[in-house]
């Protein structure tokens, strides 16, 4: 199931993902190449095979071949998808973006020359939203991303495993108790056995990531990192020594626990945290709010945020209010006065629940540990 939003799943086609598993299938004896859908492979070197192998049937998106195969192969009765040209990112990526990824040599470089810097740049050109061209690049792009996120989920390090959402303001800002508090939320639902997934930006988010990514380490090495952290406190003015103050601890503390964030482009002012480990980034960013809350089985903590938190409280009681019973997930707001008075989320929310099977999901509590109670028991 591609959580872009497949038309239809069919039992009738094979997802070829790496060059090992297209050499796993000619060496077990394929004839045929019918049904096959092989993404953003690098098939050099290969020629004899395809040739070899009837393609009728066959789609290949963004592979690269030995020159005259891909004539051949579309001569004979494969759907070619070409490369495209002038775009700074791969549509058709088989795999999730990491940190090291999207801020490569961020060490040396500003963060204007990272692969995340170039791409949301390319999305804001005059006239690149409206264009044909852009607009196929970008879907392309988040199919993929919506591909590679269901192989993790089903097949990768987190299949199985219960996620918990942990959503909140990005201007919570490094060195704050706001942040020490998600981060001690993400490392306390960690040692629970929950696997953390946020929007994958700064603030809050960067915080529960963080918190997860170390829950594995010694309480010292957890203080540690958030007192090193502490040296810049956010983003702005610079992205750049902000992602180096991260890039640090993580270069200190290397094999750190699986964690998720998702992302977008969309909010260009939000760049993604170096804490999640597996970076599902999208273009579109209604399709990325609807996903981060379907995957959170285990339910979704809400910290202190502003208008894009409150939107996914109010997103994820529409999906509660008109589920059935087994597909309603708890919802955990964390701070009595904030979501009372500042921004009284909570009695809508209630509100809402009243006469519904979602309200004995919805709680309001004070404490990160109360959060953590309402979880686990």
């Amino acid at each position: 199931m591609n959580r872009t939003g497949a038309l239809s799943p069919s039992p009738r086609t094979l997802d070829v993902e790496s060059v090992a598993r297209f050499d796993e299938l000619v060496k077990a004896g394929a004839r045929s190449l019918h049904g096959w859908h092989a993404q953003s492979l690098d098939l050099r070197g290969r020629s004899r095979e395809l040739k070899a192998l009837d393609p009728r049937g066959a789609v290949f998106l963004g592979c690269t071949f030995d020159n005259g195969v891909e004539e051949s192969l579309r001569s004979r009765g494969a759907l070619i998808f070409p490369q495209l040209g002038g775009v700074p990112f791969n549509p058709y990526r088989a795999s999730l973006y990491s940190a090291q990824e999207l801020y490569e040599d961020i060490a040396t470089e500003e963060y204007e020359s990272t692969l995340d810097a170039r791409v949301y740049q390319w999305s804001i050109l005059p006239g690149r939203r409206g264009s044909l061209d852009s607009t196929l690049a970008a879907a392309l792009h988040d199919h993929a991303i919506g591909d590679a996120l269901d192989e993790l989920l089903e097949h990768g390090v987190l299949a199985g495993k219960k996620l918990v959402g942990v959503m909140g303001g990005h201007a919570a800002q490094r060195g704050t108790s706001e942040f020490a508090d998600a981060a001690r939320l993400g490392r306390l639902l960690a040692q629970s056995g929950f696997t953390v997934a946020t929007g994958g930006g700064p603030g809050a988010m960067e915080a529960a990531n963080l918190g997860a990514y170390l829950s594995g380490m010694p309480d010292a090495d957890s203080a540690a990192a958030l007192q090193a952290l502490g040296a810049v406190l956010g983003f702005r003015p610079s992205v750049t020594a902000w992602a180096r103050q991260a890039a640090a601890v993580v270069e200190r503390y290397p094999q750190g626990t699986a964690t998720l964030g998702i992302p977008t482009w969309f909010y260009g002012h939000e760049p993604p945290n170096l804490f999640a480990t597996h970076i599902a980034k999208y273009f579109a960013n209604s399709v990325r709010e609807a996903i981060l809350l379907e995957l959170c089985n285990g339910g979704v903590v809400y910290l202190p945020g502003a208008a894009g938190t409150v939107q996914e409280i109010f997103q994820d009681a529409c999906e509660n209010y008109y589920g059935t019973p087994e597909t309603v997930t708890p919802m955990v707001l964390v701070g009595r006065d904030y979501w009372v008075r500042d921004f009284p989320a909570w009695p809508m929310v209630q509100s809402l629940a009243e006469g519904r099977p979602m309200a004995d999901r919805i709680f309001l509590v004070d404490t990160i540990e109360d959060a953590l109670a309402v979880l686990t028991r």
